[in-house]
């Protein structure tokens, strides 16, 4: 059902992880593929005060030059415009991110352009490979107790999602960023994880409707991306077993789902692993 051209109008209810991408659907007519003009338009209705104006293009692109010169990146960053593959889930999903995190994701752009102008013709910075393992890949976690965070570093799953299950929901809000991500859960398989940013926030953000709290996480990781010190390499994204957020995948109500050590690792993954079915196109 999530090849690339068949549409599925119900996908928003393929998993909770999607609640994300609720509001900036709604207007949308998704009976079928949204055209690249009425995502523009959607993007323009929804875009905040002062942010950047983004155009979605449609494109049959290959590769990492696909119209001109200009790279994918130089394009967002000099014209606003956004390439998008007609009747394609990961462009499609990446044009949602947009709207659901605009400041994050020009904050994102920005930094791409950045680190590409300290490089050398034909090289690639550990930096950019953070950037785009962040784009494709990425979550957006942000907890009111420092011990949920901890937790994360330390890879303690079962302790976080299971014995600490309660305190983890009452504290801890999970939000997609990477379009690759939204692709994956559409048909999730035990071993899709992400790579995080961690935010500690203040109490009153539960408080926040959902659109609040996405804007505030939004603001937050385009504070954390305007310093080059963050995604300096892979490793300052922290691993992170979507599947184990509950209420994100059925058999997560069962303890013994915790147990399995291969999709819930003791430890660091090496960074060939962390990346692994996570393809750019936009280098």
């Amino acid at each position: 059902m999530s090849a690339s051209r068949t549409w599925d109008s119900e996908f928003l209810s393929r998993s909770a992880a999607f609640e994300v991408l609720r509001g900036v659907v709604r207007d949308l007519d998704l009976s079928a593929w949204p055209p690249a003009a009425a995502l523009t338009h959607q993007a323009k209705r929804l875009a905040p005060p002062g942010a950047k104006p983004i155009s979605f293009v449609e494109t049959d692109f290959v590769g990492t030059e696909p119209v001109d010169a200009l790279s994918y990146e130089e394009r967002i960053y000099r014209r606003g415009e956004v390439l998008c593959r007609p009747e394609d889930w990961h462009d499609f999903l990446n044009a949602l991110v947009w709207m659901a995190f605009p400041e994050a994701k020009a904050a994102l752009n920005a930094r791409h352009i950045a680190e590409l102008a300290k490089e050398a013709p034909g090289q690639r910075g550990r930096a950019r490979d953070a950037l785009t393992l962040f784009d494709e890949g990425g979550a957006i976690v942000c907890s009111t107790d420092s011990r949920m965070l901890g937790l994360i570093r330390a890879f303690q799953w079962k302790e976080l999602f299971w014995r600490q299950r309660e305190r983890f929901q009452a504290s801890t809000r999970v939000f997609i960023f990477g379009h690759a991500m939204y692709h994956k859960l559409l048909d999730p398989f035990l071993g899709v994880s992400a790579l995080a940013l961690l935010h500690e926030v203040p109490n009153e953000f539960l408080a926040l409707p959902l659109e609040g709290q996405l804007l505030h996480a939004g603001s937050a990781t385009a504070e954390r991306l305007e310093d080059a010190s963050t995604l300096a390499t892979p490793r300052d994204l922290a691993p992170f077993p979507v599947l184990g957020v509950p209420g994100w995948f059925a058999a997560n109500h069962e303890e013994y789902f915790y147990d399995n050590q291969n999709y819930f690792r003791p430890g660091r993954m090496r960074a060939a692993r962390a990346a692994e079915a996570i393809q750019s196109r936009h280098s």
